[in-house]
């Protein structure tokens, strides 16, 4: 008998993590979960990035930009690549079964 920590996954795996077995919940879960974090990591660097813009050059660059030129769309291109991504994986484990 095997102990968790010395099982083998067929499939790939990211960071340890394997890539396969997931519900279409989980799935979908994970897409826009990693969209959200997408969303809100970029809309904080772009943020930070016109406060150094404001402050060193004295412009005045409205901070709503940020959502709407930097977040949104990288949230969205997330979004359009993970759920592809994990339907593909869902699908894969639904043939295996």
């Amino acid at each position: 008998m095997q102990s968790i920590h010395t099982q083998r996954h067929h499939g790939g795996t990211v960071l340890g993590f394997p890539l396969e077995g997931f519900s279409l919940f989980q799935s979908l879960l994970l897409s826009f979960a990693s969209a959200f974090f997408t969303f809100f990591l970029t809309t904080m660097l772009a943020i930070f990035g016109l406060l150094a813009w404001n402050i060193g050059g004295h412009h005045t660059v409205n901070y709503a930009d940020s959502y709407l030129y930097v977040g949104l769309p990288a949230g969205l291109i997330v979004l359009l690549i993970a759920l592809p991504l994990f339907a593909t994986l869902w699908v894969r484990a639904k043939i295996r079964k």
